[in-house]
């Protein structure tokens, strides 16, 4: 009984330490196959790190007007007896928008022309007279004097015709009329607008930290969703002051976009400073971030085998970003080649193949600076 115990002890130590040693030996294998298998290079694409003429620009935001835009009001109380125009009209400098009633004032211009007929008929006899020397200076005096006053008086009448009537003060294009037909209007009432939208004009505010870096004169572009292209102009105006409370100076910039943008249109803005040479820039897809910082991959030659290229994952210090570029101010010498696309999969050391058949040039990007 004895002996069959330590009998089965030991086909049990035996079965057991077999397993064992089988398993550490499965595990050796693997390990084995995996640290000599090769690694499937990675396919990327790349550019070559080169200085650039860098562009910078201060991006804002603001807001389209037209350069001539007036809401029109009338001077007079009245009724509207006509309105001669319509929505979106474009009319012209000089032309009769409204006219409210003047039957009064029409009235009064009569009145006073009579009356400087009147008094123009009166200076001429006293004219004559005096001439004959049987009138008095004093009546001739008199005369002058009451033809003057009537012609003030005519003059005081057609100024009164004048508001009951409104006229455009330039040429553009009219709004929605707002009032009525037999509307009874008190002054300043707005009647429509009208917008010149051959000229434009935007309104924007910079914090008065950058206010040393525009001037009268300096270019910038201009876009707005949902149309295509920029606009390009110049600023033309900077508030002298900047306002204690928002800490912000306004500035008024003209451009060129002759009925592509509608006055009160959101719009963005990037303003052109003084371009900068000898800047390394790379596309804004080849940077990567993480806990540890911001950083690239560049290749570069195995150690182990010069025929084999692999990635280096390199940290950097990144600047400005323009137009889908960015400034890398250290850790990137000229001529280093930088994994720009497919870095997802790669890992410091992975081997890596170049296509750049799928990659955007980058002379494409750094055009846009």
């Amino acid at each position: 009984m004895f002996k069959r115990l330590i009998v089965a002890v030991i086909l049990l130590a035996v079965v057991g330490g077999g397993l064992v040693g089988f398993n550490i030996f499965r595990d050796r294998m693997i390990a084995d196959f995996f640290a000599n298998m090769p690694v499937e290079p990675v396919t990327v694409s790349t550019v070559e790190a080169e200085p650039v003429t860098w562009q910078p620009t201060i991006t804002t935001i603001g807001t389209a007007y037209a350069s001539d835009g007036v809401a029109l009001s009338v001077e007079a109380a009245g009724i509207v007896r006509e309105i001669l125009f319509s929505s979106n009209q474009t009319v012209e400098e000089g032309q009769v928008l409204l006219r409210l009633d003047d039957t009064v004032q029409r009235a009064d211009l009569f009145a006073a022309e009579t009356q400087l007929e009147l008094e123009t008929t009166q200076l001429r006899r006293s004219t004559e007279l005096q001439s004959r020397g049987v009138a008095a200076s004093a009546t001739l005096e008199q005369s002058q004097a009451a033809a003057r006053a009537a012609e003030a008086e005519v003059e005081r009448a057609r100024a009164l015709l004048d508001q009951r009537r409104l006229t455009a003060p330039f040429s553009g294009t009219i709004g929605l009329p707002r009032v009525e037909l037999g509307e009874y209007l008190q002054p300043g009432t707005v009647v429509a607008t009208l917008q010149d939208l051959d000229r434009m004009r935007v309104d924007f505010s910079l914090p008065e930290q950058q206010l040393g870096q525009v001037a009268i004169g300096q270019k910038i572009r201009v876009r707005a969703d949902g149309i295509e292209g920029e606009f390009p102009g110049e600023i033309t105006g900077i508030d002298p002051r900047v306002d204690p409370t928002s800490r912000l100076v306004a500035v008024r910039a003209t451009i060129e976009a002759a009925g592509a943008l509608t006055p009160g249109q959101f719009v963005r803005i990037e303003i052109e400073l003084p371009e900068e040479d000898g800047i390394i820039a790379l596309p804004q897809t080849a940077v990567m971030t993480s806990l540890y910082g911001d950083y690239v991959y560049a290749v570069r030659q195995s150690e182990d085998d010069p025929d084999q290229l692999v990635a280096r994952q390199v940290f950097v210090e990144l600047g400005r970003r323009s137009n889908g570029l960015i400034e890398i101010r250290g850790g990137v010498a000229p001529g280093d080649v930088i994994v720009s696309a497919g870095q997802n999969r790669l890992s410091n050391g992975v081997p890596v193949v170049i296509d750049n058949s799928v990659n955007p040039p980058a002379d494409n990007l750094r055009a846009g600076l």
